[in-house]
């Protein structure tokens, strides 16, 4: 492989590993994904995310400082706290339509992760020697 090639392939790669460095961990990801729905209060993410105020509190924080999320501070009694995606987090959406887009794919409908094609193939030809056989 040409120098030249390596070089990119490393790029790539680093870009990868720094996303997921970002957006990766289960929480982040898990908050990510329920905020796509639209603006939140702190206890509602609580309870749609099952994690624990510390931990919904310290994933927030992550994310607002690099930038996915964005908190609004309502002052009205009672106070509450509302999160939301910025549009650096909205333009998660299309990736997770895709890992959803995969996972229907290669974790549901496969058992063990198996091609999906060779699954349906192996099925079909079953279907049809017993078919034939009867």
């Amino acid at each position: 492989m040409p120098p030249e090639a390596d070089d990119k392939y490393n790029e790539q790669a680093c870009s990868v590993i720094d996303s997921i460095q970002q957006i990766g961990s289960q929480w982040r990801l898990i908050v990510l994904h329920d905020l796509q729905d639209g603006e939140k209060r702190f206890n509602e993410l609580k309870r749609s995310t099952g994690s624990s105020s510390r931990t919904l509190s310290r994933v927030l924080d992550d994310l607002q400082e690099l930038g996915f999320v964005s908190r609004r501070l309502e002052e009205d009694a009672p106070v509450a706290t509302y999160y939301s995606l910025t549009p650096k987090g909205e333009s998660l959406a299309p990736v997770f339509d895709e890992i959803n887009c995969w996972a229907d794919e290669w974790l549901t409908e496969t058992p063990a992760g198996e091609d999906p094609a060779t699954v349906d193939g192996e099925s079909e030809h079953a279907e049809t020697a017993t078919a034939e056989s009867e």
